[in-house]
């Protein structure tokens, strides 16, 4: 067992997975670019099928139009907090498999899969950078793909705000009991030997 972060694994792990959280309240503080571009070279180590590599990242710092512009694909209850962002970034995975031969590309049926692998190195590193980032799904996806001119075959994932942690009380007053890292369920609710298990 690991203990970190008032969390408890049942299994010894790198006490990382349990520093990181997602919190919503950040300080707002300025963040390098260079700061930003390591975070996102994780990110883009992550596995992928064939080494495909489909994840795309849209990103921007906090001050910038692009931040502006993505803040505003935000669900309203996102752009609450996330305004206080270090930086934000869009997620997009290419759903086919584009070949350099010229050949038509296929579905790529594991865009989402790896995708989400990027995120994760992501999140991770962030931590290792002195941040964190909270992942969002309360996005207008098609608004994303629409105002951040993302070509045909490229699916919008998911939202990232990076930034610097900040009290909670400076979160609307209903998000403030739920900035606390949360907890998992057992590892036997979801792993399962041989066979699925119904829970």
């Amino acid at each position: 067992m690991t203990s970190s972060n008032h969390r408890q694994s049942d299994f010894a792990i790198d006490p990382v997975f349990l520093d990181r959280w997602s919190p919503r309240s950040f300080s707002g503080d300025a963040m390098s670019k260079n700061t930003l571009l390591t975070i996102l070279e994780a990110a883009h180590w992550a596995p992928s099928a064939s080494n495909y590599q489909p994840w795309r990242f849209v990103y921007a710092l906090r001050g910038t139009d692009g931040f502006d512009r993505i803040l505003s694909v935000l669900a309203e209850s996102n752009q609450v907090w996330a305004k206080s962002a270090s930086a934000l970034i869009i997620i997009f995975s290419d759903m086919l498999s584009r070949k350099d031969d010229g050949s038509e590309p296929k579905p790529f049926r594991s865009h989402s899969f790896d995708a989400g692998a990027a995120w994760a190195m992501l999140a991770l590193q962030a931590v290792y950078s002195g941040y964190y980032a909270h992942g969002m799904g309360g996005v207008d996806f098609d608004k994303a793909i629409d105002v951040l001119k993302v070509p045909p075959g490229y699916r919008a994932e998911a939202a990232v705000a990076i930034g610097k942690l900040a009290d909670k009380n400076l979160l609307p007053e209903h998000l403030q009991a739920r900035e606390i890292p949360s907890n998992r369920k057992p590892l036997s609710a979801v792993a399962f030997e041989g066979l699925f298990q119904s829970t």
